[in-house]
């Protein structure tokens, strides 16, 4: 029989033109374009976004590291262990990406190296994309299809099934 769901969304993507359109409509609020910009150009997932600290980043190796999750439940914020084991990993940033996270880190003064650096909800990210979306002419897509995209993005630039898989923890 079928594995998984019974009928599963249709999986959505944004080409690399698309989504550099979104993110130029997305610099108007720097934290929503810095986020943005981890989950397409890293392929993470929300919660692993939204659980960020700065001691999460190397900037020196321009790495970051993903070892925990943000949820929201019964109006508290937890932090708990990401989806599975494979789900910690170490990724490699594009130079760019370690610059544009140096400058965000900088801009938020002396934030605790263990404090959220993205301290909204994944409901902001949603009006956010929608807004985006909306402004750049871009179709709607989920967030979680932003991991689609970055996935996409790297079988067009050459990179092997294995490093896709570790990269973006599965």
């Amino acid at each position: 029989g079928p594995l998984g769901k019974k009928k599963a969304k249709e999986m959505l993507f944004w080409t690399k033109e698309e989504y550099l359109r979104f993110a130029d409509a997305m610099m108007d609020k720097p934290r929503s374009f810095y986020a943005f910009e981890l989950l397409y150009w890293c392929g993470m997932r929300e919660g692993e976004l939204l659980a960020l600290t700065p001691a999460d980043f190397d900037l020196e190796k321009g790495t970051v590291t993903i070892s925990k999750s943000y949820q929201r439940m019964h109006g508290e914020d937890i932090i708990t262990s990401p989806k599975t084991e494979k789900s910690n990993r170490t990724i490699t940033m594009p130079d760019f990406l370690t610059e544009e996270i140096n400058e965000y880190l900088h801009s938020l003064g002396h934030i605790h190296p263990n404090a959220r650096i993205f301290p909204f909800t994944k409901d902001y990210l949603h009006h956010e994309m929608n807004r985006g979306a909306k402004q750049a002419g871009v179709k709607r897509i989920r967030i979680h299809d932003l991991r689609h995209s970055a996935i996409s993005l790297l079988i067009d630039m050459g990179f092997s099934a294995v490093a896709i898989a570790n990269r973006v923890g599965h």
